[in-house]
């Protein structure tokens, strides 16, 4: 047996809720865990105090299938095949999003990208491989991906990294490597562990308005 790839055209599902103001407007564009969809990613920016002058974007994984128990369409970002062939496809997938925002709203020149559990590798991925400069990182319930060099994460802007204290997908271990990476590159990053689990509970959604409106222009 031989196994080959190619290349194909395929369709994402991206959500935009557009500035609530007048003008051009700054960016925040989220990633859902795994086993989600793009709602709740959208749902848990809506949550955050001010988000209303920002233009809300939350992009669906392109690998969808369906929850076993309810039938929902749910998605994930990458599995172990062919990953690397999933990293840029996803990357050129994220990049179009991005542009189709900026040609169909305006925008100012703040990009910050959010990311949940899964879709946090999938954040810092899409913001080392930006062409276009990046704010900043919100960064929940998941790890840096191991691939990306310290010049790539200098490229990831500020970085708010949050953990709930007894999560045991992000562990304090895998915490602790990601606060000392981002440190030896050179980011500026606040780490933020709070009494939860593997949620984006309210500490976090105080610290991302306060995230926000350090970085909004």
């Amino acid at each position: 047996m031989i196994a080959r790839t190619i290349e194909t055209r395929t369709h994402g599902r991206y959500l935009v809720e557009p500035a609530a103001v007048d003008g051009p407007s700054p960016l925040v564009v989220a990633f859902h865990g795994y086993a989600e969809s793009a709602e709740p990613a959208l749902t848990r920016l809506r949550a955050t105090p001010g988000i209303e002058r920002w233009h809300r974007v939350a992009v669906q994984g392109l690998n969808r299938f369906y929850q076993r128990r309810t039938d929902q369409v749910i998605a994930g970002w990458m599995t172990r095949q062919d990953r690397e062939l999933a990293i840029a496809d996803n990357l050129a997938y994220v990049h179009a999003v991005v542009d189709a925002v900026a040609r169909e709203w305006p925008v100012t020149d703040t990009l910050i990208i959010a990311g949940f559990s899964q879709g946090t590798s999938m954040a810092f991925r899409a913001a080392a491989a930006s062409p276009r400069a990046v704010g900043g990182i919100v960064a929940v319930g998941g790890d840096i991906p191991p691939e990306i060099a310290d010049d790539g994460l200098r490229r990831c802007g500020r970085v708010l990294l949050c953990r709930g204290r007894a999560d045991e997908w992000y562990t304090s271990e895998k915490f602790s490597t990601d606060v000392a990476r981002l440190d030896r590159a050179g980011v500026e990053a606040r780490a933020l562990e709070f009494d939860g689990g593997h949620e984006w509970s309210a500490p976090v959604v105080a610290a991302v308005a306060e995230f926000l409106g350090g970085v909004a222009r």
